[in-house]
């Protein structure tokens, strides 16, 4: 089939690739000059399935307002008018319990379990190289309430047979030996050992150019304006100087999906997180982090990358607003000035932010539409570089007519209930279905 995947960050080049890879003729559309240079290009770095759960869990809309009181808060909100953000905060909202967390967070587990899986095997048969390492994350309490309240997680990563270690202060230390020279700031933390770290962007970089050593054609500077419906199906797609066709077109464009599938009758619940990072120079190699950190206190991720550190979060309801703001980049830099003050060179830090696709129950929305021909891969909030893999092959196998290998229940935007497309099943699935 020839196929249109609109969008090359990482979840719409993975797509590309595992589309061309299963033999499809796959043309990939995207504004920018390059893949990977929006919300992929300086994220945390995380490839980490371990710490995959929903932000909305019980206990959250407490937290909500301790943390909008802190200086060095690691959650910003911008209140306007857009009704989209204040449905999208109720919907969250109502994900507030110990049920929907523990349903919500199996599901992440599920798919980016099965992503890391598939990442480790395009490394070993293609090469791919990102700055990885596997060395796990370590997410670190500063006090006691923060250890006691690891609990819940902890109960679910048992179910689902996640491999973890609940970490005293020296066990800590043993883990990131930089941490030593801050021993007092902490009291304990949890490790997940599976989990991996990497550079997104350029990861997103090389597993384009293997995608087109597989055929697949990457078009940039192309404005897409809308998709063209004709009777239940996507007819092509508007950009500012041709409507471009295909047999099937593959939605990847992270916060402004919802853009183009409005016009099209489908409200999509996904919303435009930002977050914030600070690329800096590893000054002192001993002093620096050897994988991720995550600093529970002000949720923030310092992972090493290379010869560079990156310190990513904050997430700010602020629309599409691509602003700078100075006092977020104090949280990052006061964040890893107490872990690791001789890590890296903060006065060469390079400030960034982009827009998290966030869904209110946190996991994302891959599969069929009303639409019999139009995919969606989108709203992978923090997660995208943990899921991208896994979503990407999901996606082609869905595409390709196959069975994927993972259990898709609650992962189709049929859990948000009716739209007002037109109405459509899910594809049959082909003779040669493989059996997951």
């Amino acid at each position: 089939m020839k196929i249109i995947v609109l969008g090359s960050g990482v979840i719409g080049t993975a797509s590309a690739y595992y589309l061309a890879q299963a033999g499809h003729e796959v043309s990939v559309l995207d504004r920018q000059p390059g893949a990977g240079l929006e919300t992929s290009f300086a994220n945390a770095g995380e490839v980490s399935p371990g710490y995959a759960a929903p932000w909305a869990g019980p206990g959250v809309p407490l937290k909500a307002i301790k943390w909008l009181l802190m200086r060095h808060s690691p959650l910003v909100l911008r209140p306007g008018l857009d009704p989209a953000m204040w449905r999208w905060m109720w919907q969250m909202l109502a994900n507030c319990s110990s049920r929907r967390y523990e349903i919500n967070k199996g599901r992440m587990l599920r798919l980016a379990e099965y992503s890391r899986d598939c990442l480790r095997e395009l490394r070993a048969t293609t090469g791919i190289r990102y700055d990885e390492r596997m060395q796990g994350t370590l997410q670190l309490f500063r006090n006691q309430q923060q250890l006691d309240s690891a609990a819940p997680d902890i109960a679910i990563l048992q179910r689902y047979q996640v491999a973890y270690q609940l970490l005293d202060g020296a066990a800590c230390v043993a883990a990131e030996p930089a941490l030593a020279r801050v021993r007092e700031k902490f009291v304990g933390g949890l490790r997940l050992p599976g989990d991996e770290t990497g550079d997104c962007y350029k990861f997103t970089r090389r597993l384009a150019e293997l995608a087109q050593g597989l055929g697949a054609r990457f078009e940039y500077d192309v404005t897409i304006q809308h998709m063209v419906a004709d009777d239940g199906q996507i007819s092509g797609v508007q950009t500012e100087d041709q409507v471009r066709k295909a047999d099937a077109y593959v939605l990847a464009l992270g916060s402004y999906s919802p853009l183009l599938l409005r016009p099209l009758g489908i409200r999509l619940p996904v919303y435009p997180v930002k977050g914030y990072s600070i690329t800096i120079p590893v000054l002192d190699a001993a002093g620096a982090p050897e994988s991720t950190v995550m600093d529970e206190t002000f949720k923030v991720a310092i992972t090493r990358l290379g010869d560079r550190i990156r310190v990513g979060g904050t997430a700010e309801l602020a629309g599409y607003d691509l602003r700078l703001r100075q006092a977020r980049r104090d949280t990052l830099e006061h964040s890893v000035s107490e872990l690791f003050p001789q890590g890296g060179d903060l006065s060469r830090g390079e400030f960034w932010c982009g827009l998290r696709p966030m869904t209110p129950d946190g996991t994302p929305v891959l599969g069929p539409t009303p639409y019999r021909n139009l995919y969606l891969n989108t709203g992978h909030g923090t997660l995208g570089w943990t899921m991208a893999c896994g979503s990407g092959r999901v996606l082609a196998d869905l595409v390709s007519g196959r069975r994927p290998e993972i259990d898709l229940d609650g992962l189709f935007m049929d859990r948000y209930g009716r739209h007002d497309g037109p109405s459509a099943s899910p594809p049959a699935l082909g003779k040669d279905a493989r059996v997951g």
